[in-house]
């Protein structure tokens, strides 16, 4: 069975426990919001190391023509990353949470072609953007500084998770692209309205309008 063959039948689970944690840090994130922390202005560098990467990596799988083997899942979260530089050589990489870190750019994540699953959230990023990744079923930037919603184009992607941002204007979400996307989180942003929100297959619609006093 091929590399794509395989994704395609992938789907993201989450058990019980990582569930679990993934509302703890929610929670721990919108505390660290309400105690009106300010992200530093400079952090000193502290790029990925393979050392680093040896600690997270975990999850051998068959890539390829099944004839080869490699680690496809990563967590590296809460490392005071600067810099991801070196997950371009990591090409078979489905599952990646480098939350909690000090990054700024994800531009390297462009090479992971097999992605599955991201998790990015409490960085500094400003934007979501990335090529088009095929395979990208969750992605998750919650608690960052993105201000808008462009450059996610990935055709799989069913859940999308954008809360405390600093988002005024939803832009970008091309229905023609984003065939699969069925949950959009955006409570937590600086919305005005609704506009831009116009995709075929959405079912769970998270949101503030900040004017209107309207919470959904």
């Amino acid at each position: 069975m091929s590399d794509e063959d395989d994704l395609a039948d992938s789907e993201p689970d989450q058990d019980d426990s990582e569930k679990e944690e993934d509302e703890k840090e929610t929670e721990e994130g919108e505390d660290y919001r309400k105690e009106g922390e300010e992200f530093p202005e400079e952090w000193l560098p502290n790029p990925l190391t393979e050392d680093m990467m040896k600690e997270g990596l975990s999850l051998l799988c068959k890539t390829g023509n099944g004839l080869a083997h490699a680690y496809v899942k990563l967590e590296v979260k809460e490392r005071d990353l600067t810099d991801i530089y070196l997950l371009r050589s990591y090409i078979h990489l489905r599952y990646v949470d480098i939350s909690e870190n000090h990054l700024t750019d994800l531009s390297p994540l462009n090479y992971l072609t097999h992605l599955l699953w991201l998790k990015a959230d409490g960085n500094r990023l400003r934007s979501a953007q990335l090529n088009e990744l095929p395979y990208l079923q969750i992605a998750s930037f919650a608690y960052n500084q993105i201000t808008d919603t462009e450059g996610i184009s990935h055709p799989r992607l069913e859940t999308l998770n954008l809360k405390g941002n600093s988002i005024h204007t939803v832009t970008g979400l091309d229905p023609q692209k984003l065939i699969s996307l069925h949950t959009v989180e955006l409570r937590g942003n600086q919305l005005e309205s609704t506009l831009g929100i116009n995709l075929p297959k959405l079912k769970n619609l998270y949101l503030e309008i900040k004017d209107a006093g309207l919470q959904t």
